[in-house]
């Protein structure tokens, strides 16, 4: 059931395998998408519109209807403050950004663009959203990021954060999708463009300094002075990604016993080891992904990297090397509850249903309300705003948490925060997350854990929207009584597109790729490894049964 691993896993990959950057970048220009190929059309995701101009589905023309769409969206809503905009170190993100921009400037948008043409990442356009419109009601600033989060060197990505910060919702995606692939139907009449050079020149594209005042603030929701006073030894790898720039002033402003283990930027990734397909993924929770710092472990009392926009983040410590996203969340969810008395005492903790049940136990104990939620960063937006969330984490490595007065920091995803944090806690608590981790498995129970994907066609996966829990027709699992069958989220009742199977020591959920001809079995158990196979097989069985009625 588990995936082949590549042997060029951990390796550095050929040149001979490395993108083309040149031959990218011409097809980004010159290749013509057909709209009425589903692959080719603009298609908003869980963190935007991604794809190659390879195969036509990260064009110049996808950018151009998207980038009209945003306008035109903005208009509707009444948005009318600053478009705070992004990028990352992909080879597609400087040929979208000039797209974006003609056209945003020909709508007479106000964008603030990097102030030395570099890069800026997710958290820090979110961080600069929010910072703007504090105390504001009106003239409300949005920001756009351009980049495929940690996806192969020849992708791209284009993704919208509306005043609130963080992903948009689908009332806002749908509407953005629906109207650029119209403009791409329509041979893009209804654009409005005008020649780079031209925008670059208009005072509606403005630079913006994104750097400073989101170093100044981190004080403010990561305790520097501790870290900074313990002279704990700390290792950052920013796997040549949009955070690159922001490690050296962060190190210099608060006095940290830190390295930049690389500060290369190269679009072909060639410094990167290749992932467990043998691809080239800037990954941070992959131990393949992660070959190079994982290797410096000893170097570091901890280290950790952020993948390409820096919304990830990969925790490397000297007990245990490269940390699993679940533990981490935990050690971090049970660190920050017992050490920010700002937070207001019934702020909760999200999760998304596909998390470790090790946070549930860890809530529990904390004697804090735990929030389970599809998957997706944006159903927890709402609560980092008004401080409801005091913490929200994904298994995919993602997470953010409240400034330690209790107010919003970010409402994306912070990998620089979260790598901080590691530090703030190996320097207060005298041991390393991967430490904290064990004491926390010894007291609570051992999580057996993992993600597989099994084959299913597009009529199997379609299935999954008709699941209940009489058609899984499932009594046990794992020879244990089933406490639970969901196809809702228990936390907002929100229907996550598949079915998860609960009993008192283990769990499988099961939900369709997007993307690929698979679906994706998460399971865990608190027994062993050999209960948690036999969980996964079980779950895989019924799961069959249903596709061949």
């Amino acid at each position: 059931m588990v995936a082949e691993v590549s042997p060029l896993a951990g390796q550095l990959v050929e040149s001979s395998m490395l993108v083309n950057v040149p031959r990218l970048v011409t097809a980004y220009f010159s290749g013509k998408p057909d709209p009425a190929v589903a692959a080719q059309r603009v298609a908003f995701g869980t963190s935007g519109h991604r794809g190659s101009s390879f195969n036509n589905a990260f064009n110049e023309a996808h950018i151009l209807a998207v980038a009209q769409s945003v306008c035109d969206y903005r208009r509707e809503a009444g948005i009318a403050g600053p478009l705070f905009v992004g990028i990352d170190t992909h080879a597609l993100a400087e040929p979208a950004l000039a797209s974006a921009l003609e056209v945003f400037a020909a709508n007479e948008v106000d964008v603030m663009i990097d102030a030395q043409d570099g890069f800026t990442p997710t958290p820090v356009i979110s961080h600069a959203i929010l910072t703007y419109n504090r105390g504001r009601d009106s003239g409300l600033a949005d920001g756009v990021v351009i980049t495929p989060s940690h996806n192969p060197p020849e992708d791209g990505g284009f993704k919208y954060n509306p005043p609130n910060g963080g992903p948009a919702d689908t009332d806002i995606t749908s509407v953005i999708e629906k109207n650029a692939n119209a403009l791409l139907e329509n041979m893009l009449r209804g654009i409005k463009r005008i020649p780079l050079d031209r925008a670059r020149k208009s005072p509606h594209i403005h630079r913006h300094d994104y750097i400073s005042p989101y170093v100044e603030d981190l004080g403010n929701v990561i305790d520097m002075e501790a870290i900074r006073a313990s002279g704990v030894k700390i290792g950052i790898d920013p796997l040549g990604g949009a955070a690159v720039h922001y490690w050296q002033p962060i190190i210099e402003r608060y006095g940290l016993n830190a390295t930049v283990v690389s500060d290369v930027i190269d679009p072909t990734f060639r410094f990167m080891t290749a992932d467990w397909d043998g691809k080239v993924r800037m990954d941070c929770s992959s131990p393949y992904a992660m070959a190079r710092l994982i290797g410096m472990r000893d170097t570091f009392d901890v280290a950790f990297a952020n993948d390409t926009d820096a919304d990830r983040h990969g925790i490397v410590t000297r007990s245990v090397g490269l940390m699993n996203p679940n533990h981490f969340l935990s050690v971090a969810i049970d660190y920050l509850f017992r050490h920010r008395p700002g937070w207001r005492a019934d702020s909760a903790i999200g999760k998304t249903i596909v998390s470790s049940a090790m946070i549930n136990r860890v809530a529990a104990r904390l004697d804090r309300k735990l929030v389970e939620t599809p998957v997706g960063f944006k159903w927890f937006v709402e609560g980092l705003e008004d401080g409801s969330f005091g913490f929200a984490g994904e298994e995919s490595a993602g997470a953010s948490f409240l400034r330690r007065d209790g107010t919003v920091w970010a409402t994306d995803k912070d990998g620089l925060i979260l790598g901080l944090l590691a530090a703030e806690i190996t320097a207060v608590t005298k041991s390393d997350p991967g430490q904290l981790y064990q004491k926390l498995a010894d007291e609570l129970g051992h999580p057996y854990y993992e993600r597989i994907d099994a084959p299913a066609t597009r009529e199997q996966k379609a299935k999954f929207k008709s699941l209940t829990a009489e058609s899984l027709c499932m009594q046990e699992l794992g020879g244990e009584p089933i406490e639970a069958v969901m196809t809702k989220a228990p936390g907002n009742d929100q229907p996550f597109g598949g079915v998860k199977v609960v009993t008192a020591n283990g769990w499988f959920a099961a939900r369709p790729s997007g993307t690929e001809d698979v679906y994706k079995i998460y399971a865990e158990s608190f027994v062993s490894e050999d209960h948690l196979r036999r969980i996964q097989e079980e779950a895989k069985a019924a799961l069959t049964a249903v596709f061949n009625v």
